[in-house]
């Protein structure tokens, strides 16, 4: 079994590019791992979808013919040409993944980095799969050991104190340009899902009042009664009015199409400053209108500066990372030794039996003594097992450990495809201890 990422983000995937990859609503993925599925070297799946990152996260029995289904099924699915995807996609294998599975989860790969969603988004992405289907046991060991490594990451530095996220940097970007200072202006938040609420709230603290726009009234203003004071709720179809007449725009969507375009603009004595915090984008190209736009990937930029402050703490979390990962490998093939040594020891006490009977029927051996031989026979074994039993123990707290476990598997042709490795879980902790 083999662990994969095929991974198109911020750092070698643009904002257009990830625009088409960007998966809409739930539904499409689900359609789209359950086709993923159906090949059969393929195990499980599930997809990480944020505005920075598509990622398809797998194990499977052959990662060449994983890579190219995952970008085939792309390529098809969202009308870009095969090798186009290629070339923008990043590819991570095995251990490699893992790593950077870690990472993801540990907000070290961020755009921003120590920014608190990720986690629960990768968290999200692999439930909507378990729940699909489409991931289960092998997929649910590697997030399990993310999180835990995450947790600690967190809990070791200080890399998500006063976290930061996409719409704080927006903000705080939006305060520099106005001279330090929001004090007395209005926000217009277009969205009323985690990042609009972000983006209030980061509006808030910075002195500005906001004024929520959602397709959904009722969810913009149960988000205003939770922020309280200072939030009010205003109409979609009132948009146009508010792009002209207030200075401030947050965008964050989930619209398939652009929901502001160049025809509502008014020209208008205002300093615009506007941020699309959406992946498709939320406001059109505006070649003739005297505005402002800051995009998702312009956000980058910005964030150098808390990622320069953090980057001491992040190599501490990257050292964190690489111990999670060492963990993680020595656990699985912990996990994957004791089938083997508990499958050898079954098929010899089957040798011995057959060898026990062998001996009855000819006679060499009479049926009051048959226990007594049945027993000096598996001592003997017992015996002999014991060193190499408990080197191959030993070989597999090793990092290239796997090798040892598939030649014995391979030597003695030995299958344990079909067996769970949580029935010797116990067994495995006593023998690490």
């Amino acid at each position: 079994m083999h662990y994969q990422v095929v991974s198109f983000n911020y750092r070698h995937c643009d904002l257009q590019q990830r625009e088409r990859l960007a998966f809409r609503d739930e539904e499409e993925i689900r359609e789209f791992l359950r086709t993923l599925e159906a090949f059969d070297f393929l195990l499980e799946a599930f997809v990480i979808n944020t505005c920075n990152r598509i990622e398809i996260v797998t194990a499977s029995r052959d990662n060449f013919a994983t890579f190219h289904a995952v970008l085939g099924l792309l390529s098809r699915t969202r009308g870009i040409n095969f090798y186009e995807l290629e070339k923008s996609a990043k590819r991570y294998e095995d251990k490699e993944a893992v790593t950077h599975l870690f990472s993801v989860v540990s907000s070290l790969d961020s755009l921003v980095i120590g920014e608190a969603q990720i986690t629960g988004q990768v968290k999200q992405g692999f439930k909507l799969s378990y729940e699909n289907g489409t991931a289960g046991r092998e997929l649910n060991r590697v997030v399990s050991y993310a999180v835990k490594c995450a947790a600690e990451v967190r809990n070791a530095t200080n890399i998500s104190e006063n976290p930061v996220s996409i719409a704080s940097v927006a903000v705080a970007q939006a305060q520099e340009l106005m001279n330090g200072s929001l004090a007395g202006m209005t926000g217009i938040v277009v969205g009323t899902g985690e990042m609009g609420r972000l983006a209030a709230k980061h509006l808030l603290r910075a002195g500005a009042d906001v004024l929520l726009v959602s397709r959904t009234r009722e969810r913009a203003e149960a988000l205003a009664e939770e922020l309280g004071e200072n939030v009010r709720v205003g109409s979609l179809e009132r948009l146009p009015i508010y792009l002209n007449r207030y200075r401030l725009l947050f965008t964050a969507t989930a619209s398939p199409e652009p929901i502001i375009t160049p025809e509502m603009i008014e020209e208008k004595a205002l300093d615009r400053l506007w941020f699309d915090m959406a992946i498709p984008r939320d406001i059109a190209e505006m070649p003739e209108c005297d505005v402002r736009i800051f995009r998702i990937d312009d956000l980058q930029a910005i964030s150098k500066n808390n990622h320069a402050l953090r980057q001491e703490q992040a190599l501490r979390a990257g050292e964190i990372v690489d111990r999670y990962v060492e963990e993680f490998y020595r656990w699985l093939q912990a996990l994957s030794v004791e089938p083997v040594i508990k499958q050898m020891r079954l098929e010899i006490a089957e040798v011995v039996e057959e060898e026990v009977q062998r001996a009855l029927r000819k006679g060499y051996i009479s049926e009051v003594a048959a226990d007594n031989v049945r027993y000096l026979v598996a001592q003997a074994f017992d015996k002999y097992l014991h060193r190499p039993t408990k080197n191959l123990r030993l070989a597999s707290k090793e990092s290239d450990g796997s090798r040892a476990i598939d030649a014995i598997k391979m030597i003695f042709e030995i299958d344990t495809s079909d067996v769970d490795p949580r029935t010797y879980k116990n067994q495995t902790k006593d023998t690490q201890s």
